[in-house]
């Protein structure tokens, strides 16, 4: 007979993963998503199906370097060797960076009181060899000064449907507190941060969409301001290509948390 899961230990990994080449996070009938590899290894592992339960869904072609997930398991040998075995049969495209043991009341996606991404573009350009599955590259330099005049007047608790890919289909409220919309330059290399408590479907490679628009001047910020209170999506509001896009970090409060973290050996620090 199978273990009851309810009464396991709950572990919280925290997993890394160039988003390239899989269908997205979340499990898939074709069995590509990120979710599942990490599924068949956990089943490897332990000698039974695992069930695995993510902070949310990345788009097939988006990366993570700190999305993280939780399951329930007997694992008696420490964070440590169980981020050893988890590494053992991933792919090297797939790499749990942190495990810790937490308390029965954390959830992975329910416990989580934020998120940040950040989107990478090139512009003036094309990208290289090693960079374009990493960023999007516009070939036109972008007006940075009308992007950050965008961005300020998209920051703050607003209704996204606007931004929301489904024109909020899936129902519930598209009411969300945008707390950081950043634009930051380094040479051809645009970085766009965005921090909020939840994000719609596809809303940030929306907003995105709107804050390019503005540096190639087909928006101006006004225009952008008038369609967020507009509250309905247009052909105006582009969704961008996947594979500039990262989720960077999934923030939590102190709910459900239990023991000490441990990170993998060699992995760089994530700001989690």
């Amino acid at each position: 007979m199978p273990p009851d899961d309810t009464q396991l230990p709950r572990w919280r990994c925290t997993v890394a993963y160039d988003g390239t080449g899989f269908d997205g996070w979340q499990s898939q009938p074709g069995g590509n998503a990120v979710q599942d590899v990490i599924e068949r290894r956990l089943a490897e592992i332990f000698g039974r199906a695992v069930r695995v339960h993510g902070s949310g869904r990345t788009d097939a072609g988006v990366h993570a370097r700190g999305q993280v997930f939780h399951f329930e398991a007997d694992w008696r040998h420490g964070a440590a060797k169980l981020i050893a075995a988890l590494r053992g049969g991933l792919p090297p495209t797939i790499q749990v960076t942190a495990a810790r043991r937490v308390a029965a009341d954390f959830h992975a996606r329910f416990s989580a009181t934020g998120k940040i991404y950040r989107y990478e573009i090139l512009h003036g350009g094309a990208a290289g060899p090693f960079e374009f599955r990493h960023c999007w590259a516009v070939p036109r330099k972008l007006d940075l000064a009308a992007m950050r005049a965008a961005a300020a007047g998209l920051r703050g608790r607003h209704d996204f449907r606007a931004f929301c890919a489904d024109n909020g289909a899936e129902g519930g409220s598209t009411v969300r507190n945008l707390r950081r919309l950043d634009v930051a330059a380094r040479g051809r290399r645009v970085s766009i941060t965005a921090e909020a408590d939840g994000f719609l479907y596809k809303m940030v490679r929306s907003l995105v969409g709107a804050l390019v628009a503005a540096g190639q001047g087909r928006l101006t910020p006004e225009e952008i301001a008038a369609l967020l209170r507009g509250g309905r999506r247009t052909h105006r509001v582009e969704t961008v290509p996947p594979q500039g896009l990262f989720l960077v970090r999934v923030i939590y409060g102190r709910v459900g948390l239990t023991g000490k973290r441990v990170r993998g050996e060699g992995t760089p620090p994530t700001s989690e």
